[in-house]
């Protein structure tokens, strides 16, 4: 039974329980069993996600908050919360009828301020928003969700990033070969993408004669998912003295509506709306 807004719905586990990575311990590389179950820990983590409360304010009806910041650890160091999100975008995708490969892709940046606990050596300032703090860098496909995610210090430029992360875009998504961008990614990077990474980057400009929120082409998909981002409150700031738990917090948070979506969609949400409806 569902004791919080973030916990999962026996339909969103059912999604989950599936895109969960194998453990190491069943495959003969080691470890052992959790000692709490699966559901336990990442209800826990979606709660710290959703809640932006601190590790020690776990609630006491879930497992302890050394257990539960461990488990996080352990899915942070090894990759493990990268591929369970990417398992849930990858039937996310089957569920719109698309490929399981994208084929374009959007590039932008978010730059939120940094708390006490974010040290001097992973931040800084952005002039451009005058915020001190660090700047999330995200690739997304057309359906808005992350393909790429880089945290950096706030001064990292959006041309300085996107060097590290379109050659891990093109490693990872073969097929993509067009990136659409503002005008922070425009110069010598357009050429660099195209001779060493052959991919086209494409620059969605705002025309001067604009006023006022307008919404660009292609651009407002990926500026949605930072939108989306901001729901989560444990992302409104960056309190992480890692960018690497940044960057996990951004997949949990992700991972999150990926699995309330597919569990919309499943046959046995369907039939529960269908008898409420009756």
């Amino acid at each position: 039974m569902r004791r919080y807004p973030s916990d999962m719905t026996d339909a969103e586990w059912a999604v989950v329980r599936d895109a969960l990575p194998v453990p190491a311990w069943l495959e003969g590389r080691g470890g052992q069993p959790e000692g709490y179950c699966h559901r336990q820990m990442l209800d826990a983590i979606f709660y710290v996600t959703d809640n932006g409360i601190k590790w020690r304010a776990m609630p006491a009806d879930f497992p302890p908050g050394t257990r539960v910041y461990a488990y996080f650890r352990r899915w942070r160091d090894q990759g493990l919360v990268q591929e369970f999100h990417d398992r849930l975008r990858g039937k996310v995708r089957q569920s719109e009828g698309r490929d399981a490969e994208p084929t374009a892709a959007v590039i932008d940046s978010q730059s939120v301020k940094g708390a006490a606990s974010v040290p001097a050596a992973t931040r800084g300032y952005d002039g451009g928003k005058e915020i001190n703090g660090r700047r999330r860098h995200v690739i997304t496909h057309t359906l808005g969700l992350l393909l790429v995610v880089l945290v950096t210090a706030g001064n990292v430029t959006d041309r300085q990033a996107a060097r590290i992360l379109l050659p891990r875009l093109r490693e990872r998504f073969r097929k993509i070969t067009l990136v659409w961008a503002d005008g922070g990614y425009t110069g010598r990077l357009i050429t660099w993408a195209g001779e060493k990474l052959r991919l086209t980057l494409e620059i969605v400009k705002r025309s001067d004669g604009m006023k006022g929120f307008v919404v660009l082409p292609r651009r407002w998909v990926v500026e949605r998912t930072l939108g989306w981002l901001m729901r989560s409150r444990r992302l409104v700031r960056d309190f992480e003295t890692l960018p690497a738990s940044s960057e996990a917090f951004i997949y949990f948070s992700q991972a999150m509506l990926m699995s309330r979506r597919l569990a919309r969609r499943t046959p046995t949400a369907e039939r529960s709306q269908w008898t409420v409806a009756a």
